[in-house]
């Protein structure tokens, strides 16, 4: 199986990177900066140089030819202002829609965030809100592609803590914390389990496997 990933130097594409190269997967991460390229390499992946914010869906599609499955996981990242959220939390996202559905890429795996579909509170930071508005703008626009065979993961808060391999997966859950180790499994996760095509699901740190809690969204 071969998976892209935009956004492969994230922390949470990196862990994920791992996991699928660990067993046997071909994976490339797509990476703005040719200076991570080591990183990715350490993690077993191919590391390639493509500029989500600028690049036509032409070029996105020549890195994702070929490929099994695709799994957005780009991101503006902290310190960045409102307007990088619309042009890669949500543009970026749509031009990787775009260039999966021209090469016939049909399995699509987002990392978005919890509360992407709420209007953010009163007194939320102006960054913030801006951000989860521009989430939940992609994964409609997502959703919308009847291309794609796409599954949307919005996990909590993210913690650098060891992954406990247990979580807690569904529709909606509370608000908690989980960690980005555990994101990472789950994700690998939902790439083998096609019958989770259409979902969009909460994650946070639980009590139940990661392997069951993924059977059990998809039953």
């Amino acid at each position: 199986m071969r998976t892209v990933i935009a956004g492969g130097h994230g922390k949470i594409a990196r862990r994920l990177e791992k996991l699928l190269a660990g067993r046997g997967d071909q994976v490339a991460g797509l990476i703005r900066n040719p200076d991570q390229s080591a990183a990715l390499i350490e993690a077993g992946a191919e590391p390639v140089v493509c500029d989500l914010e600028s690049a036509s869906a032409e070029e996105v599609a020549r890195h994702l030819a070929g490929a099994d499955a695709a799994v957005f996981a780009a991101g503006a990242g902290p310190g960045s202002g409102a307007a990088r959220k619309e042009t890669v939390d949500r543009a970026a996202a749509a031009l990787f829609a775009d260039a999966a559905e021209r090469v016939g890429v049909r399995r699509f795996v987002v990392v978005s965030s919890m509360g992407a579909d709420e209007e953010p509170p009163p007194g939320t930071d102006p960054v913030f809100a801006a951000y989860l508005r521009a989430k939940g703008a992609a994964d409609a626009d997502i959703r919308s592609r009847a291309g794609l065979y796409w599954t949307i993961l919005r996990p909590g808060a993210l913690t650098d803590d060891p992954g406990t391999g247990l979580v807690r997966l569904a529709e909606r859950t509370p608000r908690g914390q989980v960690t980005r180790d555990d994101v990472a499994a789950v994700l690998a996760a939902l790439l083998d389990e096609p019958r989770t095509a259409g979902l969009t699901l909460d994650l946070i740190g639980g009590d139940t496997p990661v392997s069951t809690a993924v059977d059990a969204v998809a039953a």
